[in-house]
């Protein structure tokens, strides 16, 4: 328990209300709102001291490996994922001097294949024409990675296939149980579940935080970011 700005004090048990009912209190409101915010970073905190460390420098070998060797790197998400996928791509072209490249980014290419071929082989298509090769990786940033059963992201699960088949690299970054990404993955990252009702927040802010990491990281580091080159 803790003590609030209003001397009350707030126990675990609150945590485990919905949020909603929460704020229909409105004698409350300022308890709450205090409650929900430390519990969420709290949560956050949790998260940050369980990521397993060997599972993020295996992707920054990866990543290495890649670019030594002259390979793209392909980006794949949806949703908030994808503008990860976008702001990495800047990260590792800049910072990492690494080719990279988000088929989201095209809108004009994701919206027409998905109209005129369907949404399951979007990613798929992307990379086959852009000449995939066993040079390159592809970098999967997804809450649930892909379930093919359950047809949640199976442009992600082709796109995986596809470049498991022309023995490209495969990395992750996603939540959950890791789904089909962890799978097939030769190094992935998973981020823990500390509450099932935050799944999805908690997973696609990690994936920042880890995608930030991975372009600090002295193996892959190759330009001084701005600020940090000022005097």
């Amino acid at each position: 328990m803790f003590q609030n700005q209003q001397n009350v004090l707030v126990g675990p048990e609150k945590w485990d209300e919905p949020y909603e009912n929460l704020k229909s209190r409105p004698t409350k409101v300022h308890e709450n709102k205090m409650t929900f915010t430390r519990h969420y970073l709290s949560e956050t905190a949790a998260i940050a001291g369980q990521l397993d460390t060997d599972a993020i420098e295996r992707v920054v070998s990866l990543l290495r490996d890649t670019r030594a060797r002259g390979g793209r790197v392909f980006i794949l998400g949806v949703g908030g994922s994808a503008a990860n996928a976008s702001h990495a791509v800047n990260d590792f072209r800049k910072i990492a001097d690494i080719e990279a490249y988000a088929p989201t980014d095209n809108v004009a290419e994701l919206t027409a294949r998905t109209n005129d071929e369907g949404w399951s082989t979007v990613f798929e298509s992307w990379l086959k024409v852009s000449r995939l090769r066993n040079a390159d990786s592809v970098l999967v940033l997804s809450v649930g990675g892909g379930d093919m059963e359950r047809q949640i992201s199976p442009n992600l699960v082709e796109a995986l296939r596809y470049a498991k088949s022309v023995g490209a690299g495969i990395a992750g970054i996603v939540g959950r149980d890791g789904g089909f990404t962890a799978q097939i993955a030769d190094a992935c990252v998973i981020i823990p579940v500390v509450s099932a009702d935050r799944v999805t927040p908690h997973t696609e802010a990690f994936q920042a935080v880890v995608l930030h990491l991975i372009v600090s990281h002295p193996a892959l580091k190759a330009e001084q970011t701005k600020w940090e080159s000022m005097p």
